[in-house]
């Protein structure tokens, strides 16, 4: 299944499985019940949806050491390789700008934890109703223990709905440690 929707009392929630090699009939699946998503938020009047999905699209051309770069316009790779998010990422700003509402989207992949808004229409303007969120992640190549945690509140009377915490393990603690 390359997709699981699920809703809270006020928000959507859904999972995906999505990565830069999906051949074409997995995209369309995951298109088709991503658009689902989209309808069934709408229809209970969802005040947020949350993406989570291990895969990081990349979303512009700021970081390719962590993702791949991305014209932010037209959300085509810039290296010429095959590309299983271009549709994806299309269709997603189509319905974040549609929904109005917050849409999150949560992934780990580079774990490299941030929060932003990388997202932007096609004139290059900040879908400012997008929040990505990239959790950490066991980055061993550079001798710290980055297996740590984010809080995730929802508040659905909060402008943003979501907001997150990093939550660091005291045992993980490399180069400073706990006191």
């Amino acid at each position: 299944m390359p997709h699981s929707i699920s809703r809270g009392r006020a928000t959507t929630y859904v999972t995906l499985r999505l990565t830069r090699r999906s051949t074409r009939r997995e995209t369309r699946l995951i298109l088709h019940g991503f658009r689902e998503t989209f309808q069934v938020a709408k229809a209970h009047n969802s005040v947020a949806v949350i993406f989570i999905s291990q895969g990081d699209p990349g979303w512009d051309l700021t970081d390719g050491t962590r993702a791949p770069l991305r014209d932010p316009k037209t959300l085509a790779e810039t290296d010429g390789q095959p590309d299983g998010f271009q549709s994806f990422l299309l269709a997603l700003r189509d319905q974040v700008i549609a929904f109005r509402k917050p849409v999150a989207y949560v992934h780990r992949d580079s774990h490299y934890y941030r929060v932003d808004k990388p997202f932007l229409d096609a004139q290059g303007r900040r879908l400012d109703n997008f929040t990505r969120v990239e959790t950490f992640g066991d980055n061993a190549a550079n001798g710290t223990n980055d297996v740590n945690w984010v809080k995730a509140t929802v508040n659905p009377r909060s402008r943003e709905v979501f907001s997150y915490q990093p939550q660091i393990v005291p045992g993980n603690r490399v180069a400073v440690p706990s006191p």
